[in-house]
């Protein structure tokens, strides 16, 4: 209410805002397709091989079963990711989390809370996680997934400190600030 309206000439999105949801939603793509591409790699119950080799004449694979590779595991941990991120990023939309911490906000974590429980409903309620395709997860996989999650808060978190003291913090009025660019 302290800021005057938006000059109706000015675009809904800026430059620097477009940057950020690119930057944002990159992390997003990124740290799914990671979630999935480590269970293969490094999780000790994966293949630990490269997928797209397994045949029966391949010797590398040989004493190995190839349906490891249809394993609802690398699913459910890009699904899991993508949750919680999404989670951290409802978290990050209200403003700087160090001013405004999440239980202000009672609505918003009481909808992060529903969210989260349903995804563990259908990751650990029979016939759920049948009728989902997913497996649930062991304790060390979720420790991944929050790894993988955790860091899109405090990328969200710099860009909005750039934003804030870079790009609008220059110390001018608002008001004063739109007749400076106009020069």
């Amino acid at each position: 209410m302290d800021k005057p309206p938006r000059n109706p000439k000015e675009p809904l999105i800026s430059g620097w805002l477009f940057f950020r949801y690119l930057a944002i939603g990159g992390y997003v793509g990124l740290g799914t397709v990671s979630a999935a591409t480590w269970w293969y790699l490094f999780d000790k119950d994966g293949p630990q091989r490269h997928f797209m080799q397994c045949t029966e004449e391949n010797p590398m694979f040989k004493g190995i079963d190839c349906e490891v590779f249809e394993s609802r595991y690398p699913t459910t941990m890009a699904l899991s990711v993508l949750v919680t991120i999404e989670m951290f990023n409802a978290l990050n939309r209200t403003s700087p989390l160090l001013r405004m911490p999440p239980w202000v906000n009672i609505w918003l974590l009481g909808a992060i809370i529903l969210s989260l429980s349903l995804h563990f409903l259908i990751l650990y309620v029979e016939p759920l996680p049948l009728i989902f395709q997913v497996t649930p997860l062991l304790w060390s996989q979720w420790i991944v997934v929050l790894k993988i999650s955790i860091p899109v808060i405090l990328l969200d978190e710099a860009l909005k400190y750039v934003s804030r003291n870079h790009l609008e913090g220059t110390g001018v009025a608002p008001t004063a600030r739109l007749h400076v660019c106009a020069l």
